[in-house]
């Protein structure tokens, strides 16, 4: 397990960009950590790596934003809506767990299982604030 401390939302977004920089297709990262922990602003710098110019929203209330302007298509997906891996289903998620891009959930802890079933490439990634601009961001790469 990694760990970094984070001591800004311009940090976690640098740290994303480097993590977008190196990504390969059929990566997929987990986000989990409390309102306003900065999954989104993590999500952002991603896509900044992957050369991704449009504006990165969270997608709260779509579940899921797709961008296909940088280097391999971005899935950003957001499961806070959902509250069983039954509406994760019912919503048609399934596919961006082996995606032919990036795929970024954030609140992945709200379908615990769904990685281990689905064997991709797993980045699972834990924020949390410890004050008000300092944030500790841990991370396990899992499969192959």
């Amino acid at each position: 397990m990694v760990t970094n401390i984070s001591h800004s939302a311009e940090e976690t977004h640098a740290l994303g960009e480097v993590w977008g920089r190196a990504a390969t297709s059929g990566l997929v990262i987990g986000l989990s950590g409390d309102l306003g922990a900065g999954k989104t602003q993590l999500a952002k710098g991603i896509a900044r790596g992957l050369g991704i110019t449009d504006r990165i929203h969270s997608p709260t209330f779509t579940l899921i934003n797709q961008y296909e302007t940088g280097r391999l298509p971005f899935f950003h997906l957001d499961l806070y809506r959902l509250e069983t891996p039954g509406q994760i289903i019912a919503a048609g998620l399934e596919e961006y767990f082996h995606p032919l891009g990036i795929t970024v959930i954030e609140w992945a802890e709200r379908w615990p299982d769904a990685f281990s079933r689905f064997k991709s490439r797993f980045r699972q990634v834990r924020i949390e604030t410890l004050n008000e601009t300092d944030r500790r961001i841990t991370y396990e790469d899992f499969g192959g």
